[in-house]
């Protein structure tokens, strides 16, 4: 199976027939100095008539002894095309394929001292504080050799369990500010993008778990486990060093959870690649976390819930020549709630 990656891949995708037709671009980053960072996300589903808008801030202390914070914000504004990405006050500007894009937010966010309130979204934007802001940053990757995916020449997923027609991820640097009230940084850090485009419903993975960590501009890896309730899923990733890409056929991990509601907090991975014979030890440890939820019906009228569990998370290598080297990223666990409890704690 051929895979196609073109630079107007970099643009907006002719909008299918399909009425849970979504196309998205995601992007983190994390200023290691600051301990400052986020992520940012626009899901296009056109045809139902609206956009997916999220801004998410893991925000450092206001002062010595006081506890991180989240900002966030999530709105389903108006669209009637897809033209761009710019809606809800978050808007995309691609400079240079696979080279450089910029991101502007201006807005609001909810700051969150207890970021797991947002399990129960209603009463997390009710009962906590807003403040103004605004977020202006510039993405630079390393071209088309550090690109990972693209279109498969050939359908990849069974009608109705969709995620993603076309799909790919690139590691960057984040140059640029975010400022939230009266507190600004000058970010200076790492992180990845993706684009995904195609028919897409949050309930087509059983689970799955999806983390991403920038240890340097040299250093840095995607693991992915995509599980399906009838059928193996995928296991895969890549791992970027010292100009290289490594393409990963097999990535194991572990993960201790905490409290009733059982989040991730602590991970341990292995990312292996047949075709380079490498393999890559890391561990993670969850800074904060946020839990999001997408609830959605099914033909015979039951909600189905799906729990995305965002945490930004302290990665650690144990293996190669960056063993011992910490870096961050996000570690994001997707799993469809059942019983009220996770699918996937078993991976």
């Amino acid at each position: 199976m051929a895979v196609r990656l073109d630079p107007s891949d970099e643009l907006m995708h002719e909008l299918g027939p399909e009425s849970n037709f979504n196309e998205s671009m995601y992007i983190n980053c994390f200023d290691p100095d600051q301990q400052v960072g986020g992520w940012f996300r626009i899901g296009n589903r056109a045809n139902e008539g609206y956009a997916e808008m999220t801004v998410c801030l893991y925000l450092p202390p206001e002062a010595d002894g006081g506890q991180r914070s989240v900002g966030f914000m999530y709105k389903r504004p108006t669209i009637d095309n897809n033209d761009a990405f710019d809606a809800g006050g978050l808007k995309w500007t691609m400079v240079t394929p696979f080279e450089e894009l910029h991101i502007d937010y201006a807005g609001k966010v909810v700051l969150l001292d207890e970021p797991e309130q947002m399990a129960n979204p209603k009463e997390a934007f009710t009962n906590n504080p807003y403040a103004e802001c605004e977020v202006s940053l510039t993405f630079t990757g390393q071209g088309k050799p550090s690109m990972f995916g693209g279109e498969p020449d050939t359908p990849h997923e069974t009608p109705g369990e969709e995620f993603a027609k076309g799909h790919y991820e690139q590691l960057v640097q984040a140059h640029g500010t975010i400022r939230v009230g009266d507190r600004e940084w000058e970010i200076n850090g790492h992180g990845l993008r993706d684009h995904s485009w195609g028919p897409r419903f949050w309930q087509a993975p059983w689970y799955y778990r999806w983390l991403t960590a920038n240890i340097n501009e040299d250093f840095g890896f995607m693991a992915s486990r995509v599980a399906k309730k009838d059928g193996p899923g995928t296991r895969g990733g890549f791992v970027w060093e010292q100009g290289q890409m490594h393409y990963c056929d097999e990535v194991t991990i572990s993960t201790e959870t905490r409290g009733d509601e059982q989040y991730h907090e602590r991970i341990t991975g292995l990312l292996k690649s047949s075709r380079s014979d490498r393999e890559w030890a890391f561990t993670g440890e969850v800074m904060d976390l946020i839990p999001l939820r997408n609830r959605r019906q099914d033909p015979e009228g039951n909600w189905l819930m799906t729990r995305i569990s965002e945490g930004m998370t302290k990665w650690t290598v144990h293996s190669g020549p960056f063993e011992g080297q910490s870096g961050y990223g996000l570690s994001e666990y997707l799993d469809q709630i059942i019983d009220d409890s996770p699918v996937g704690l078993a991976e």
